[in-house]
């Protein structure tokens, strides 16, 4: 499952396609089900939110464009509700040793976590 994006597509993708791993942090995947007309738009609709976020001022401005950041991962699927249908928990934040995924994680190479635990690229 390598639908993690262009800027996550080095980070370790948990097996079942879920997370991948950044900042030693489980973040969740766009959710695989989105038809792409709908994943597109809510792309769209996220880089322009987070562009309003660096040239937004303070106040209203602000809030109006990080309310919007929030309305676009909640389309994909990245925030809100999981979009698998298992029962399963959302573990996003844990670091992966502290998860179900510590087996996974124990499993990769050193290169690997080293991926997933470097700092976010500028």
């Amino acid at each position: 499952m390598k639908r993690a994006g262009k800027g996550r597509k080095d980070y370790p993708v948990t097996p079942d396609g879920r997370y991948f791993v950044s900042r030693a942090r489980l973040w969740r995947c766009t959710d695989p089900g989105l038809d792409d007309s709908s994943r597109r738009a809510a792309v769209k609709a996220l880089m322009q939110a987070r562009r309003a976020v660096m040239t937004a001022s303070e106040g209203d401005a602000m809030a109006a464009a990080r309310a919007a950041v929030d309305e676009a991962k909640h389309r994909l699927g990245e925030r809100g509700p999981v979009w698998w249908g298992d029962g399963a928990p959302d573990q996003g934040g844990l670091h992966p040793k502290n998860s179900t995924y510590a087996e996974w994680w124990d499993t990769l190479g050193p290169e690997a976590r080293a991926r997933g635990e470097a700092p976010r690229r500028k």
